[in-house]
């Protein structure tokens, strides 16, 4: 009995870091590089003969990469974008995906930046892409109320979406709790904040939270927060575009 439990939890926890894209140029690109870890290619058998399958069949034959063929209900399902998944899907081993509790197993310090309701998921993209090149040590992605993870958002990061610890979480609320239980400082960003971000000295363990493109942060994630921090702004520009605001934080 231990030992089904034990097999099921690693079994959930291996599946937990897949990522799903579609696309036959997306998918043809992640095939093409072997840093990646694919777990399957997923094919429509409706789809009708073009050159840029035969490629994505022979890169995955290349790599040994097990190839399933589905109707088009089933590979819906898979890809969750029937509209836009061309008959194509892949599945990825993100290894460095990971729950609040192992991140915080790992690291005794740390610099995070949390997206609170983003909808753009090309935003999103860059913001990962900014973060992994500079220091900050993971991005917290909450499944409800966020962008999800699209080709356009692997397209954004440049392949680096793979390269950073994402925390993902079911609630951004409850990670938020268990980061400030952990000694961490919650930051905002806020026109109206009087602190200039460049002039905090900052602790250990700091995370940076930013809002919706338009609305900013929600409420209910303000109330947690410690602090509230600002980006001085010249000539009456009022704000920054989320993904240039977090590479202003990943570089300073």
């Amino acid at each position: 009995m231990k030992q089904d439990s034990e097999a099921y939890l690693k079994k959930k926890a291996f599946f937990e870091k897949m990522l799903t894209i579609y696309g036959r140029q997306a998918v043809l690109e992640a095939l093409k590089d072997d840093t990646l870890h694919i777990y399957k290619l997923h094919l429509c058998l409706s789809n009708k003969p073009a050159t840029i399958l035969e490629r994505i069949v022979s890169e995955a034959k290349r790599r040994d990469i097990p190839i399933a063929y589905h109707d088009k209900k089933v590979l819906s399902r898979i890809s969750k974008n029937a509209r836009q998944d061309q008959g194509v899907a892949l599945d990825i081993v993100a290894a460095l995906f990971t729950d609040t509790e192992t991140f915080l197993a790992t690291y005794g310090a740390y610099r995070v930046i949390a997206r609170d309701d983003n909808t753009n998921p090309q935003n999103v993209g860059m913001i990962v892409r900014s973060c992994a090149a500079g220091a900050i040590d993971a991005i917290v992605l909450p499944s409800k109320g966020t962008a999800s993870i699209t080709p356009l958002t692997v397209k954004a990061s440049a392949g680096t979406l793979f390269k950073i610890p994402i925390v993902r979480t079911d609630s951004l609320r409850d990670t938020l709790t268990r980061l400030k239980e952990n000694g961490a400082t919650l930051y905002t960003l806020s026109s109206h904040a009087s602190s200039d971000y460049k002039t905090i000295d900052y602790p250990e363990k700091a995370v940076f939270i930013l809002g919706n493109e338009s609305e900013g942060v929600s409420e209910a994630t303000a109330a947690l927060c410690d602090e509230s921090i600002a980006i001085a702004m010249r000539r009456g520009v009022e704000s920054l575009n989320v993904a240039v605001t977090a590479a202003l934080l990943a570089f300073m």
